[in-house]
């Protein structure tokens, strides 16, 4: 399995510093929510011929099919999408879990937020303080002095949800970008799973399902209106 990371080296505009003899270059990026300020060396004859951006972001995320990367068939993540992975990262270090299963995916979405299908899982009664207490049913807690890794890597059912999700979006033959709601559906076609699981013992079924998968390409677009 490859993983490719989401590299985010400056989350501050503020704490860039600015160079006496930069260029500033504003890079307007749905992600951040807001223009990110990027400093690229003005040339000099000291300077490199290729200046190095002071911050990056890479709208991936990790794949079980590297091969995707090389032929280019593949589909970029939505900001909500990328979002939702990160704050599911962040819930299983939360529960201090070794690893970043689909119900560490599941909770991701509904911190959130602001996806269609979060607010498709809040309308079915699913809620994150539900999903948390199933999950510590289902799996247990960890032991207090156990700390879990920055990036807990993903268990094989959660890696499999990620590339269902983009196998569908490129089924699809549709541009655009791939959604929370396939990211969902992808946790949701992971039977054994413990995302599944949990889904189940709240009541999501494959008709919620089916409802949910009418609008899986209508969220892509991340606005702060």
């Amino acid at each position: 399995m490859t993983s490719v990371s989401i590299t985010l080296s400056a989350l501050s505009v503020s704490s860039l510093r600015k160079p006496s003899n930069s260029t500033p270059c504003n890079l307007s990026t749905s992600f951040l929510g807001r223009k990110l300020s990027i400093e690229i060396p003005r040339s000099n004859k000291f300077a490199s011929k290729h200046p190095t951006p002071v911050a990056t972001v890479l709208f991936s995320l990790p794949t079980g099919k590297p091969e995707r990367i090389s032929s280019g068939k593949t589909s970029q993540w939505s900001a909500r999408a990328i979002k939702s992975f990160a704050m599911g990262e962040l819930e299983a270090r939360k529960l201090k879990y070794p690893n970043t299963g689909t119900e560490a995916l599941l909770m991701g979405i509904l911190v959130e937020g602001t996806s269609i299908a979060a607010k498709f899982l809040r309308a079915n009664g699913i809620t994150l303080f539900k999903v948390r207490e199933e999950t510590v049913k289902l799996l247990g807690k960890s032991d207090m002095y156990f700390f879990s890794p920055e990036h807990p890597p993903l268990t094989e059912p959660a890696q499999m949800a990620l590339d269902w999700a983009v196998d569908q979006k490129l089924k699809s033959g549709d541009s655009g970008e791939i959604t929370v709601s396939h990211l969902l559906l992808g946790i949701w076609s992971e039977k054994e799973s413990a995302g599944h699981k949990i889904l189940v013992s709240l009541d999501f079924d494959d008709e919620k399902a089916k409802e949910l998968s009418v609008s899986m390409d209508k969220d892509y677009v991340l606005s702060f209106k």
